[in-house]
């Protein structure tokens, strides 16, 4: 409860515009939430088993995706402010592959913590925080073509939203 409201409190702007990506990354954020709430107990029993061991590797993939994305956009995107306000279009390191490395992260986590316990609910859950993390990255990529223009338009072009080479 207490780490939904802090999220709400730093939403609180996005939460009062649906057409901004942040609207739709909040309920992504608090479905990621709840997953990590449903598994939390789950995350160190039989840790040698093949769901716990795929786990595992998707929790790990999401660090050193979240890590990349972060030291690209800090490197390259000239931010002011925070990361997210970039001034240049970053198109190296990560970004090469993939246009959203951060929400490419939560999907990871949220498949990682899914397969801890994979459940009808579990799933519904990992599911939905997919949907909204596609509607926010999809907001995200109209804003950024205004922003960018047909450099970013050309970028769609030769890179994949989430999964280098697949999606």
């Amino acid at each position: 409860m207490t780490l939904s409201l802090v999220a709400i409190w730093l939403s609180r702007y996005s939460l009062k515009d649906p057409q901004s990506h942040g609207f739709y990354r909040f309920f992504a954020f608090e479905f990621i939430l709840a997953i990590t709430l449903v598994n939390v107990d789950l995350w160190f029993r039989n840790p040698f088993t093949p769901l716990q061991i795929l786990s595992w590797i998707l929790l790990l993939s999401s660090i050193i995706v979240v890590l990349s994305g972060f030291h690209a956009l800090r490197k390259y995107g000239k931010p002011v402010g925070g990361v997210d306000q970039t001034t240049e279009l970053v198109t190296t390191g990560i970004y090469r592959y993939i246009r959203h490395p951060l929400y490419a992260s939560l999907l990871l986590y949220g498949w990682g913590v899914y397969f801890k316990n994979p459940s009808f609910h579990a799933g519904s859950l990992a599911l939905a925080a997919s949907l909204f993390l596609l509607s926010t990255a999809k907001l995200e990529e109209r804003l950024s073509k205004k922003k960018f223009g047909d450099a970013y338009a050309e970028y769609m072009g030769h890179t994949k939203m989430f999964i280098p080479f697949v999606l």
